[in-house]
């Protein structure tokens, strides 16, 4: 039995309650929730559904418990029900019940965890997002882990989600950009306002070979090339690198179409017609303050310039006319200041910036080494990139370890941890236990020993407190994933495997999965292999999840 499984029960005998007293079943709540109490004497699984419900129908909380208790112990797979408390049902399962659930995991395999609890919402999870001036840095590496395995929870969950990256491709940034890469191409100094590196003389070198032309021409005419080329070629070598991090996007969507296709004049008008845009000085502003911003925007200066403000504007309007419901933006720990100004543009455009528009800052990383932070780049110079991380501790562990932390936590990277083959490195202890799994599934094919077909599987043999133990940790995936995706935290499910890990590890240690020597193959065998290959199904789904792989050999 899962633990929806069981909520759905103690939901189904509160129905009969209330039917029985003809108490009101319009304060039932459509769906209900059991959690696994901390200690394990007080059973397997707990409810508060009579504390919730106690208030709404005025029937004390202990005495609606012990009716709900009393329907709830007829029910099949329930060993017990006792009342604690206030008002608590504390529920034990039945051995059969319990171990049933190693089946249903098998069978489910990759479907298992899965859910609809967000079905029929449509949301646009921006993510990366970095400016094609240089290779992707380490801040921006660890938005690609989170956003992806976000991405891919919110999808378990139901959603339907395009992920994109924006792609700013117009812009004073663009510009010195430029001008670098002209300097490099001439052989002088980058200007003092430009970015430096050794990619960016490799970026010129590049332009010049295929453009052999372009230092014949005039300074405007050669600059123009080199921003074309030059950004070409950059965002080029920014998609395969993130590629070959396991990172690909639904849309990659250019800042310069925004312009090309009107898409600002649009913005402008829409927020005319709602009545919040203003003339001063020459300029055209929106006024954020009616929303809590700290002051109001420039969307178009003085001389007709557009501000980056407009083409955000633009760009929230253009996702939400493509029919997202919710707009999710991932932002570095210096964008902390544009939370308020964005919420309010949600609000200017009449939409409410609650559900509309979802922004979540992450904080800072660094790459350690020998207790030093790793400083310099040895292409980028000045950062540390996506490809200083991976050539340092490859690609799974750096998966692992950017989305294993709360996103508004910074992390410091420490390269001799990461590359341990040791249980003290995180990913290392799950990613040990997928392959043991694995292992533990070829060594019983060698000594004849298989599950059997699943009516001959005796899942009441699985009475173990270490197989019980596995079991409930295994039982609480679902509700992990589930949680994970709705409050935008995908460090929840590393966290999980790592738990789970440990809950494996002293499965194995204390129930003998494989018959030794000349030892008879038995029922208890096969169900131990049962719930053994649950526990690859299970690590297998959760890595998934976080873009890490499942080893059968390690």
């Amino acid at each position: 039995m899962t633990p929806a499984e069981l909520a759905e029960a103690v939901l189904a005998a509160a129905h009969a309650v209330f039917t029985d007293r003809g108490l009101d079943r319009a304060a039932l709540p459509e769906r209900t929730t059991v959690e696994r109490p901390r200690s394990a004497e007080h059973g397997d699984y707990a409810s508060t559904l009579a504390l919730q419900l106690s208030k709404k129908v005025g029937v004390p909380p202990r005495e609606l418990a012990t009716a709900l208790a009393a329907q709830l112990a007829s029910a099949p797979g329930i060993k017990s029900v006792e009342i604690a408390g206030p008002g608590f049902l504390n529920i034990r399962l039945d051995a059969a019940a319990a171990g049933q659930l190693a089946r249903t995991i098998v069978e489910a395999g990759p479907e298992y965890g899965r859910s609809d609890r967000l079905a029929g919402l449509k949301i646009n999870l921006e993510f990366v997002s970095a400016n094609p001036t240089g290779p992707v840095h380490i801040g921006g590496v660890r938005w690609a882990a989170v956003g992806d395995a976000l991405g891919r929870l919110l999808r378990a969950t139901g959603a339907d989600v395009g992920t994109e990256y924006y792609f700013n491709d117009a812009g004073s940034q663009i510009d010195r950009f430029a001008r670098s890469l002209l300097a490099a191409a001439k052989g002088e100094p980058a200007p003092e306002d430009g970015y430096g590196g050794a990619y960016i003389a490799e970026i010129a070198a590049e332009v010049t070979a295929r453009r052999p032309e372009v230092l014949g021409l005039d300074e405007a005419a050669a600059e123009e090339v080199f921003r074309v080329e030059g950004v070409a070629l950059m965002f080029t070598e920014i998609k395969s690198s993130l590629r070959d991090f396991g990172v690909e996007f639904d849309t990659y969507f250019n800042e310069k179409d925004l312009h090309d296709r009107g898409e600002l004049e649009h913005a402008l008008t829409r927020l005319r017609e709602q009545g919040h845009l203003f003339e001063a000085d020459g300029a055209t502003w929106l006024r954020t303050t009616d929303f809590g911003d700290d002051k109001d925007r420039v969307l178009r200066k003085s001389n007709g310039e557009w501000t980056y403000f407009a083409a955000d504007c633009a760009y929230y309007l253009d996702k939400r006319e493509r029919g997202f419901d919710r707009v999710v933006i991932m932002l570095g720990a210096d964008h902390h200041g544009y939370v308020g100004r964005m919420k309010a543009m949600a609000a200017c455009f009449g939409d409410d910036p609650a559900q509309n528009l979802e922004i979540l800052i992450g904080q800072l990383v660094n790459l350690v080494r020998d207790g030093a932070p790793v400083r310099m780049s040895k292409r980028a110079g000045t950062v540390i990139t996506l490809e200083d991380l991976v050539e340092s501790i490859g690609v799974d562990a750096a998966r692992y370890v950017l989305a294993r932390y709360s996103s508004d936590s910074p992390i410091d990277i420490d390269i001799e941890l990461w590359t341990r083959a040791t249980r003290d490195n995180p990913v290392y202890y799950v990613q040990y236990v997928a392959a043991r799994t694995a292992s533990v599934g070829r060594n019983a094919a060698e000594v004849g020993l298989t599950r059997g077909d699943a009516e001959s599987f005796r899942p009441e043999l699985l009475g173990h407190d270490k197989e019980n133990e596995l079991l409930k940790a295994l039982a609480e995936f679902p509700a992990v994933v589930a949680t994970a995706a709705e409050l935008r935290e995908p460090h929840r499910v590393a966290r999980y495997l790592e738990d789970l890990a440990g809950a494996y590890h002293r499965f194995y240690d204390n129930c003998r999965i494989l018959p030794r020597g000349d030892e008879e193959v038995t029922d208890l065998h096969r169900a131990r292999l049962w719930l053994n290959d649950a526990t690859r199904v299970v690590i297998a789904n959760g890595l998934r999840l976080l873009g890490v792989s499942a080893p059968e050999r390690m």
